[in-house]
C-alpha cells in the first residue's frame, strides 16, 4: 500500500506554510481556473490578483493561473515566457499542434504568477462538437443565442484537455489540484470529473447566479430561502442553462467552498450543497499600509475634499468645513443590493436630528456610483472655476500686502493698516465677492445625468427634498463617475479620496463579501456594513465590540426596513456626536483590524481547501483530522477597555469634547494594539488521522 501522508502546516512570520520536513507541494500542481485571469470583469479579478502572492509564495514554480487570452489584457500585464514545467509545455504544444493557440507567461503583479491563457476564437471551431460532448456529459444544453455561456463551454473545454493531457503524462506524481472560480470556468470541472481525470477539484462560487437575479428584483430574497422554485425562477429569468452549469459545478466538486457564511445559507438553498469550507476574501495589506502615517493622509486627503466643497457650495458656504464630515457610498449602480435605497432614507432622517438637535455639524455625502452621462454640468464646473479665481485674487492680494508690509518693517515702520490696501485692492476684492453669488441652489449632481427623472438616487432625493439648501445640515452630491486624478472636479483616485472621509456607509440587502468596507478598514477609515454582507459576518464573528473599532453592521436579515433604517440613522447620528479625538481614537482601531483581513491570515482557509480535496481524491496519499477545519471562535478582538469612541444616543445631541474627560486618558494605543495583536488567531495544523476514522465525503463543515 502507498505511503499514507499526513497534511500539516508551520507558520513562519505569520505566514503559514508547508512543514519543511516532508514538503509536498514538490509533487503538487495548482491550477486556478478564472475568467478573470488578466480581465477584469468584477470583483472575482480582485481576489485573484491581490491572493497571488501569498499563493506564489507557498507553491513557487507549480503554481499557474489559467485564463482566457485577449490580446489588449496579454500586451500591457503578461511577459511571454517558456513554462518552466516540461509536462506543461508537452501538453501546451499538443493542444497548439491541434490548432489551439495557448499563451504562456508570468503575470505583472505581486508575486508575478505564471498564466496560461487559452484563446477561445481560434478554438471556435470545435463549438458544436464541444456543445455535444457537454450535453453528453451533463445533460446541459446551451443555447446558441448566449454568446457568455458558449464562451464558457470553449474555456472549460480547453481547460479539461489540457488538464487530460497534462495528467497522461503522470504515473503516479506530481498530483494535480485544480481550483475552478464561478460558473464560467465550471464547465473545464465537470468534464474533468466526466473524464475521470486523477485531479482534485475545488468550486468557489462567489455569489449565485440566481441570488443576485432574485435580489435585483426587489424580492424578500433571505426570508424566503426555502420557499423558491429554483427551476421556475431560473427558467423565467432566462438563465435556466447557467444555474444548471452552476450547480452541476457545485455537485461535480471534491471541495465546494464560498466566500462568506451568508452566502454558504444562500448556496445551501440555491444550489443545493452546503459548502465544504468558508474562504473569506482579503486584501495584500501591504498596498494600502501607509505605516504610521495615515493619520496624516487622512488629514491630507480631507483637505483636497474640502477644496473641492468650497467650489461646489460657493455662495452657500455658511457651515464650517473644520465641523463638516464627508460620508460617501461607493460601487455598482445596484440601488437596491448596494442599499443606496435605505441609505437616502437615513440621510432624511438623520438631517431631521441634526436640525432639530440645532447641532453645527454638518454631513456631506458622495454617491460615487457609476451612471450614463452627458458630460460635467456647467454649475459644477463654473463653481471650480469660481474658487480658483478666488484663490488667485487672494494670492494677488497677499502678495502686493506683503511686499508694503516687508517694507515698511525694514523702515522700522508700524505700517498703516488702512493705507497698506489701496483703493484698487478694495475694487478687486468686491468684485470677488459679488462673483460669488448665486441665484441657484449647489447641485445634487456634478454631471448631466440621462433621463434624469427616472433615475433611482436622483428621484429618491426630490421626494425625501434633500437639494442642498441652507438650513440643511445634510447635503448630497451625486459623482456618477468612478473617480480619477485626472478629473477637472474632484481630481482624487479612488484610495486618496477615501483616506480623505470620515465613513463610508454600505448597507447592502446583497452583498455575497464587500471589498468597499474592507478597503476603508485598511485604510483606518470607519464604515458601516450589514450582516447581510459577508465582510459584516467576518467581522461579527472577530470582533467582540465591531462598533468600537469602527464597524457599524446594520442588521438587514432580522429586522424590518424601517427598523434597520432606524438603526442605521442612529449609527450616523452617533458618529456625528464624535468629538475630533474619538474620530482619531477609533480610525487607530480601526486600522488594527487590517490584519484580519491580510491574505497571510485568510490564505489559510484556501489552503485547507485544497488539502481537504487532497484527501478525497486521493485517500491513499493523504489523510486529514477531523478537527482540521478552521475555526474562529475563541480568537476575537476584545471589546477595547477604554471608553467607548462613541457617544451613545441618549448623551447630549451636541459634539461633546472628551479631551476634558478623565476616562479617555485611559486609552493607551499601544496597549490596547498589543492586545489586539495576540488576539489574531494562531495557525491550525494537521495531523495524522488514524486509520479506520476518515471522514466521509460532506462532513467536513466550517
Amino acid at each position: 500500500m502507498p505511503l499514507v501522508r499526513s497534511l500539516s502546516i508551520t507558520s513562519l512570520n505569520g505566514l503559514p506554510q508547508w512543514d519543511d520536513e516532508d514538503l509536498p507541494v514538490e509533487d503538487l500542481l495548482l491550477f486556478e481556473v478564472s475568467w478573470e485571469v488578466t480581465n477584469k470583469v468584477g470583483g472575482i479579478y480582485t481576489v485573484i490578483q491581490t491572493k497571488a502572492k501569498i499563493t506564489a509564495d507557498e507553491w513557487g514554480e507549480n503554481y499557474f493561473l489559467v485564463g482566457p487570452y485577449f490580446e489588449h489584457n496579454v500586451k500591457t500585464q503578461v511577459e511571454a515566457c517558456e513554462p518552466p514545467n516540461p509536462a506543461v509545455k508537452k501538453a501546451m504544444d499538443t493542444m497548439k499542434g491541434q490548432g489551439c493557440q495557448v499563451f504562456f507567461g508570468r503575470w505583472l503583479i505581486e508575486g508575478s504568477p505564471y498564466v496560461l491563457l487559452f484563446d477561445i476564437g481560434s478554438a471556435a471551431w470545435n463549438l458544436d462538437r464541444w456543445r455535444g460532448e457537454f450535453w453528453d456529459a451533463s445533460n446541459i444544453g446551451i443555447p446558441y443565442s448566449d454568446r457568455e455561456a458558449n464562451d464558457a463551454v470553449i474555456f472549460g473545454s480547453l481547460t479539461a484537455w489540457f488538464l487530460k493531457e497534462l495528467s497522461c503524462q503522470f504515473n503516479d506524481k506530481p498530483n494535480i489540484i485544480a481550483h475552478f472560480h464561478e460558473w464560467q470556468a465550471g464547465v473545464g470541472l465537470i468534464l474533468s470529473r466526466s473524464q475521470k481525470l486523477p485531479v482534485a477539484t475545488i468550486f468557489t462560487t462567489h455569489a449565485t447566479l440566481l441570488g443576485r437575479y432574485l435580489c435585483a428584483a426587489n424580492i424578500d430574497f433571505y426570508n424566503n430561502l426555502d420557499q423558491f422554485d429554483i427551476d421556475k425562477e431560473a427558467g423565467e429569468r432566462q438563465i435556466y442553462h447557467r444555474y444548471c452549469m452552476e450547480r452541476a459545478s457545485v455537485h461535480c466538486a471534491h471541495v465546494f467552498t464560498t466566500v462568506s457564511q451568508i452566502t454558504a445559507i444562500e448556496a445551501e438553498h440555491m444550489l443545493k450543497r452546503n459548502p465544504d469550507v468558508v474562504t473569506p476574501n482579503g486584501l495584500n495589506i501591504k498596498k494600502f499600509s501607509a505605516m504610521h502615517e495615515f493619520q496624516n493622509l487622512h488629514s491630507m486627503y480631507k483637505a483636497r475634499i474640502q477644496e473641492f466643497i468650497r467650489g461646489h457650495f460657493y455662495g452657500h458656504l455658511d457651515f464650517s468645513l473644520e465641523k463638516t464630515l464627508f460620508f460617501f457610498i461607493a460601487g455598482r449602480y445596484e440601488f437596491s443590493n448596494k442599499g443606496a435605497d435605505m441609505f437616502l432614507e437615513a440621510l432624511s432622517r438623520l438631517n431631521f436630528l441634526l436640525r432639530v438637535h440645532k447641532t453645527d455639524v454638518t454631513v456631506v455625502v458622495f454617491f460615487i456610483m457609476p451612471a450614463k452621462t452627458n458630460n460635467f454640468n456647467v454649475e459644477s464646473l463654473k463653481g471650480q472655476a469660481v474658487r480658483k479665481q478666488l484663490w488667485d485674487t487672494a494670492q494677488s492680494v497677499k502678495e502686493k500686502f506683503g511686499k508694503k508690509l516687508y517694507n515698511a518693517l525694514l523702515k522700522g515702520e508700524i505700517p498703516d493698516l488702512n493705507k497698506i490696501l489701496d483703493r484698487d485692492d478694495i475694487t478687486i476684492m468686491k468684485r470677488a465677492i459679488f462673483s460669488t453669488q448665486r441665484h441657484c441652489l449647489p447641485p445634487v449632481t456634478t454631471h448631466n445625468m440621462i433621463d434624469d427623472g427616472n433615475d433611482p438616487i436622483l428621484s429618491t432625493i426630490r421626494r425625501i427634498g434633500l437639494f442642498n439648501n441652507r438650513t440643511d445640515r445634510v447635503k448630497v452630491i451625486l459623482h456618477p463617475e468612478f473617480l480619477s486624478s485626472t478629473s477637472p472636479l474632484l481630481p482624487l483616485d479612488y484610495e486618496e479620496f477615501v483616506r480623505g472621509c470620515h465613513l463610508g456607509v454600505f448597507p447592502s440587502y446583497y452583498e455575497p463579501w464587500g471589498y468597499t468596507p474592507a478597503e476603508c478598514t485598511v485604510m483606518g477609515i470607519p464604515s458601516v456594513t450589514t450582516n447581510l454582507s459577508g465582510f459584516g459576518c467576518f467581522m461579527q464573528e472577530h470582533v467582540a465590540d465591531p462598533a468600537a473599532y469602527g464597524i457599524y453592521i446594520v442588521d438587514r436579515r432580522f429586522r424590518s426596513p424601517d427598523e434597520s433604517c432606524n438603526q442605521l440613522t442612529q449609527f450616523l447620528y452617533g458618529f456625528c456626536q464624535q468629538s475630533r479625538r474619538q474620530r482619531i481614537i477609533q480610525r487607530n482601531r480601526t486600522e488594527r483590524l487590517s490584519d484580519l483581513l491580510d491574505w497571510r491570515y485568510l490564505g489559510r482557509y484556501y489552503m485547507h481547501a485544497r488539502q481537504l480535496a487532497l484527501s478525497r481524491t486521493f485517500p491513499d496519499k493523504f489523510e486529514m483530522e477531523p478537527s482540521a477545519p478552521p475555526k474562529t471562535e475563541g480568537f476575537r478582538y476584545p471589546r477595547p477597555s477604554s471608553v467607548p469612541p462613541s457617544p451613545s444616543v441618549s448623551q447630549p445631541s451636541s459634539p461633546h469634547h472628551s479631551e476634558d474627560e478623565d476616562e479617555d486618558e485611559r486609552y493607551d494605543e499601544e496597549e490596547e494594539a498589543e492586545k489586539d495583536r495576540q488576539n489574531i488567531k494562531s495557525p491550525f495544523s494537521f495531523g495524522v488521522l488514524p486509520q479506520g476514522k476518515k471522514k466521509q465525503h460532506g462532513e467536513y463543515r466550517n
